[in-house]
């Protein structure tokens, strides 16, 4: 009997040698795919890099893409010295700040009253705001264009080739999505907050401004990264919307001006598109965690 009560103990023992090879296995093989993600999603920036590192005459000579015979910052220096690209970059960094403040001032609000202030058909109006965000930029840009023509025509307001008017474009795409992760945001802060300071004789302004944005301060950063994205790479609109060298944003001036015709200035093409992704990722290096932390909210409440 004892025998067989020890045979029983030990066949009931879990196998930890086993779960330390399953453990081995599956770390590298997850090793395995970050490499091969890392990989494929590193070559393109990799590649600008080396290309705005080569002169005209080697690109164009194209035995090695992979390979700088001699590498020159020409590209840069020329690009920098351009007085056009610093109007490009003038213009986006407007642009996009002020699309940031307009954006955060309109979703904070929103989501706070669609979020706390419950009210027949908030939750409806929420899915809505998030459905309005699903619309492609590449329909919303033509009725956008014909309502612009439209008060040009009535008004004589000439909205048209102006860098401003991405101001009030780009927020039909940014506040949508923004409104959303802070509604997600919003619905995690615990009930007894805002309650407790409703029945101290706070208004919900004050509850707003007191309480949940520095509560909220996270999923707000998260929003105002992926609202500064959007408006800095925004391509379609100031293509669609600006004509003049002087009106465009960098996205746009660095293929119009940098493409004449059939010649393409592929150094500096890659160049201004290298100095172009530094503010976003430099952004993103630094508010990583906010971002996923304010992403991972609006992505499980609401």
């Amino acid at each position: 009997m004892a025998n067989t009560a020890v045979a029983a103990g030990a066949s009931t023992r879990p196998n930890y040698g086993s779960m330390s090879r399953d453990r081995t296995w599956a770390l590298r093989w997850s090793y395995f795919f970050l490499v091969l993600f890392a990989i494929f999603f590193l070559m393109p920036p990799i590649y600008m890099l080396i290309t705005s590192l080569k002169t005209s005459a080697e690109i164009s000579a194209a035995k090695n893409p992979w390979f700088i015979g001699n590498p020159t910052l020409q590209n840069y220096i020329d690009l920098l010295s351009q007085n056009q690209f610093l109007v490009f970059f003038r213009n986006s960094a407007i642009v996009s700040i002020c699309v940031v403040i307009l954006t955060m001032l309109i979703s904070v609000i929103a989501a706070f009253a669609l979020a706390r202030m419950k009210f027949w058909g908030s939750a409806t109006l929420a899915t809505g705001v998030f459905l309005t965000y699903l619309i492609p930029e590449t329909l919303l840009f033509i009725p956008l264009f014909k309502m612009f023509a439209w008060v040009n025509e009535v008004f004589g307001v000439q909205l048209m080739n102006h860098w401003w008017t991405m101001i009030i474009l780009y927020p039909t795409l940014t506040v949508p999505f923004a409104t959303w992760i802070m509604i997600g945001y919003f619905a995690s802060i615990p009930k007894e907050l805002d309650e407790a300071a409703l029945i101290d004789g706070a208004t919900w302004m004050q509850t707003l401004t007191k309480i949940f944005i520095p509560v909220a301060l996270p999923g707000i950063i998260a929003a105002t990264i992926f609202t500064f994205t959007v408006a800095w790479a925004q391509f379609l609109y100031p293509l669609a919307f600006t004509t003049s060298t002087s009106e465009l944003v960098l996205p746009v001036g660095i293929i119009t001006t940098l493409i004449k015709g059939d010649v393409f200035n592929w150094g500096q093409i890659m160049t201004g598109a290298l100095l172009g992704a530094a503010p976003p990722l430099i952004i993103y290096a630094f508010l990583m965690d906010y971002y996923i932390a304010g992403l991972t909210a609006g992505a499980t409440k609401g």
